[in-house]
């Protein structure tokens, strides 16, 4: 059982700390805990049975801590995630991993230096579907691939006010990129490999805190190209679809993926509701106790960042920028 700390004990740090505290399986428990606002969080402790530490400091020091794992505002990742390295803590984090392609490269250094493992949070990569389309693709079903779209978006800028963190445009960079769209950098890297350019548009059009509406044209190594939005101020929504030569795969949400092919045969497969944050969290226990790695390549994890870094870039810019 692995014993962890969670780091940020907002809406997200409980989402994790639900997904697992109690329920057999997964080897991993939360036993302690620190957070910005101690007073806020004393009940939901107690509920769950996590000591509170007054700071991160804290947390790195206590000897029954194995592990951290990181729900604290963006900006803080890379220096938290150097800490728990040096005091030989594992790490699991939330996305986007940190902020600049540097503070990754360092952050994995720290991590591999210190022997630790690094895992990152992004739950999409267990859905079944995912593993499907994966599989569908090797297979060679939709040939070869043209095009990427992708939409991840939702309302959650209807509840930022000033003075919270997320509604920061120093902490959320081109809007919902950091709370949403940054999951589908990953999944499109997942599925359809690294990024070679971007352009960006990001603006609010209606938001009195962040930007409202982000939207991309990118070219992957591969040659593929890819058109993505993410809007903070909308209905939600989650959608990829890959589009090759022999047919086109597309994810509607979570468990509907829609198959059809050049000449019109189609198919449509329902997948089972899976409880992503569950099984991220047990891969990451699976991994500090010597089975399989988990399952996003820390190069991977570096690249997301660097795609991240050069979308704010171009969109200030207004420009193409190569992805570094």
């Amino acid at each position: 059982m692995l014993n962890t700390a969670i780091v940020g004990m907002g809406g997200w740090g409980r989402t994790l700390v639900n997904s697992v505290q109690g329920r057999n399986g997964a080897g991993i428990r939360f036993v302690a805990g620190a957070t910005g606002n101690l007073d806020k969080a004393r009940d939901y402790a107690a509920e769950k049975g996590i000591r509170l530490h007054s700071s991160y400091e804290a947390v790195l020091t206590d000897p029954e801590v194995q592990a951290v794992a990181l729900a604290s505002p963006h900006s803080m990742h890379a220096e938290q995630v150097i800490a728990a390295a040096r005091a030989g803590k594992h790490v699991f984090v939330e996305k986007p991993f940190t902020m600049t392609k540097a503070s990754a490269e360092a952050a994995v250094a720290a991590c591999r230096k210190a022997g630790v493992v690094m895992a990152l949070g992004h739950n999409r990569r267990f859905l079944p579907a995912v593993a499907e389309m994966k599989a569908q693709m090797a297979a060679g079903a939709i040939g070869t691939l043209l095009h990427v779209e992708g939409q991840f978006s939702g309302p959650g800028a209807y509840n930022y006010q000033e003075g919270m963190w997320r509604a920061d445009r120093d902490e959320s960079p081109l809007g919902g990129m950091g709370g949403m769209g940054i999951h589908m950098v990953d999944m499109i890297i997942n599925l359809a490999g690294r990024f070679q350019d971007v352009r960006v548009i990001s603006k609010a059009q209606v938001s009195k805190t962040i930007d409202d509406t982000t939207a991309m044209l990118a070219t992957l190594e591969s040659g593929a190209t890819v058109g993505f939005s993410t809007l903070a101020l909308a209905a939600r929504y989650w959608r990829v679809a890959l589009f090759g030569t022999e047919g086109l795969l597309e994810l509607r949400g979570h468990e509907n993926l829609f198959f059809r092919d050049r000449h019109g045969k189609e198919w449509t497969r329902d997948f089972p509701v899976t409880d992503i944050e569950h099984a991220e969290l047990e891969a990451f226990a699976a991994a500090v106790a010597g089975g399989p790695e988990y399952p996003l390549p820390l190069e991977e994890a570096i690249h997301g960042v660097s795609v991240f870094e050069t979308m704010i870039q171009a969109a200030t810019a207004h420009s193409v920028y190569a992805v570094a």
